[in-house]
């Protein structure tokens, strides 16, 4: 049996003779399309590209790994067999194995094996930057995928190398606490935050943001507020920090009673709103429809001397428009103009979603071509909110249309169309859906499947129903237990009326399915 490290380094392999895009390592500060990643590189440190004409380099260094994983029991003496090697290829530069280590972020493992030969490999004979330990990105992106995998024990092991090597940044810090968070380990996070100044890593006001932002995102905006109050003796309480709870009240979880209550301890501890408080609020009224209040913090943060942003104007535009005020909504883009802006994508959204939910289709496919004119592309968003509300006919004709525009469509897609159309009692249509699924090159997951078997037993298609369910589970995707309790009631009162021949002669005396839901007693 091969060592778990080599195993793990199988998938890699068998793309070797697959090209391998550099578009992967070109990440944003946001997530990675590709991957639905949330690996956010250091701006000061961005992710290096590498030459087109490197994927031999990388294939031949995944290979590498993966001998010397094959042949050892552990990634000690894997590391070792490679440096013990005579000839093999070398991480040549280190663009080559921050791509390494990006194709190798699903193994936590293989990765850390990676960065710390590269690592061995720059001490001793760089050929770049001889000497010199790779670069910052390398070191997160093996912190990260670590996280990601919940194996913090690697994460430590690589930080205390980081050390070693003098290289330990304030980022790698603030990704394990990121991590943590996102594993709701908030007091490993906090933990984390504390025994920076131990690795003599500076946990300034800014690192703490950091914690408070991290511990927001994932919806413990409680837990974040505690500590923003607890630590305020080291941290004095500031407008950017009440911001940063703000926004998980506004923004992550649009809870107005909590966002207005944050508002008023800023005034009982003497804290001046900003621009930015304004702006949330401003968000937050809106998207719950309250005209009245966004119109009354809009007009205060003018008063107060503060520029409204895009932001804003943006959610002016959403509110008008749900509010039926639709001719007030169209005068914000000449204001817009006024204020030295330029409507964004997000500006025609927010207006086209509104108009589609209210039925004004024809409205909404004005503002689009308008928004077409002035040379900003449809995002998804804009699709959807004429999926939501057409009949499947032009449903169909937007999918191809979203190919058409680049944009899509994408699984989500499907799933919101055939939930869609069960509501609509067209079972039938929600079927068409799943089939033109195909033609877009989707793979159904367990959210498609379950959304088309719920669907098709609500509408009393059980047996059809069961089919897919089957299907479901041939393909390795877990079963339902609510389900699963169904179609055992269904096929115990149904044994002798669906055992002749057929189509759905899914109760033979001795069938596949039967015998199952035998077990199943």
């Amino acid at each position: 049996m091969a060592p778990p490290l080599a195993a793990a380094l199988r998938p890699h392999l068998s793309r070797l003779g697959q090209t391998l895009s550099s578009r992967l390592l070109r990440l944003s500060t946001s997530h990675c399309p590709s991957d639905q990643s949330d690996f956010e590189p250091d701006p000061d440190h961005p992710i290096l590209s590498a030459p087109d004409n490197d994927d031999g380099e990388l294939a031949s260094f995944l290979h590498h790994l993966s001998s010397a994983a094959s042949n050892t029991s552990s990634p000690k003496e894997a590391l070792s067999f490679l440096l013990s090697m005579s000839t093999g290829p070398l991480p040549a530069s280190h663009a080559l194995l921050v791509r390494a280590l990006w194709d190798l972020r699903r193994d936590p493992d293989a990765a850390a094996l990676a960065l710390r030969y590269g690592d061995e490999c720059s001490a001793v004979d760089g050929t770049d930057g001889a000497g010199l330990p790779p670069p910052p990105e390398a070191w997160h992106l093996a912190v990260w995928a670590a996280g990601k995998a919940r194996r913090f024990d690697l994460a430590w092991e690589i930080v205390r190398r980081m050390r070693n090597r003098g290289v330990l940044t304030c980022r790698v810090m603030v990704i394990l606490m990121e991590r943590y968070a996102a594993a709701s380990e908030v007091n490993k996070a906090i933990k984390t935050f504390d025994v920076m100044e131990k690795f003599k890593i500076e946990s300034d006001q800014s690192v703490f943001y950091s914690l408070l932002h991290a511990l927001c995102k994932i919806k413990n905006i409680e837990d974040a507020e505690e500590l923003l109050f607890l630590r305020k003796k080291f941290f004095p309480l500031t407008a950017e920090g009440f911001n940063i709870i703000l926004d998980g009240w506004c923004n992550v979880i649009t809870d107005v009673a909590e966002a207005k209550r944050v508002w008023r301890e800023m005034s009982n501890h003497c804290i001046t709103p900003d621009g930015m408080s304004y702006t949330l609020m401003i968000s937050c009224f809106s998207k719950v429809g309250n005209l009245f209040d966004t119109l009354r913090v809009y007009d205060e943060m003018k008063k107060r001397g503060w520029i409204p942003g895009i932001v804003v104007y943006n959610s002016l535009v959403y509110v008008l428009t749900r509010e039926n005020c639709v001719k007030d909504a169209h005068n914000i883009f000449s204001k817009l103009t006024d204020e030295g802006l330029q409507p964004d994508v997000e500006t025609y959204n927010n207006m086209i979603v509104p108009l589609c939910e209210s039925c004004k289709l024809d409205e909404a496919r004005k503002v689009m071509e308008s928004m077409i004119l002035r040379g900003i592309v449809p995002t998804i968003s804009t699709y959807h909110a004429f999926l939501k509300q057409e009949g499947i006919d032009e449903s169909l004709k937007l999918l191809q249309k979203m190919k058409e525009d680049g944009c899509g469509p994408k699984s989500d897609t499907f799933v919101m169309l055939i939930d869609k159309f069960f509501l609509l009692n067209e079972s039938g249509n929600a079927l068409r859906v799943w089939n033109e699924m195909r033609k877009y090159e989707i793979s159904p997951v367990r959210a498609h499947y379950m959304t088309l078997v719920q669907g098709l037993v609500k509408h009393g298609c059980i047996p059809r129903a069961l089919e897919y369910y089957d299907e479901m589970k041939e393909k390795g995707f877990a079963s339902d237990t609510q389900l699963d309790k169904e179609f055992k009631t269904f096929l115990l009162k149904n044994r002798d009326h669906w055992r002749g021949a057929g189509k759905y002669n899914i109760i033979p005396q001795r069938g596949k399915y039967f015998t199952k839901q035998s077990r199943m007693q």
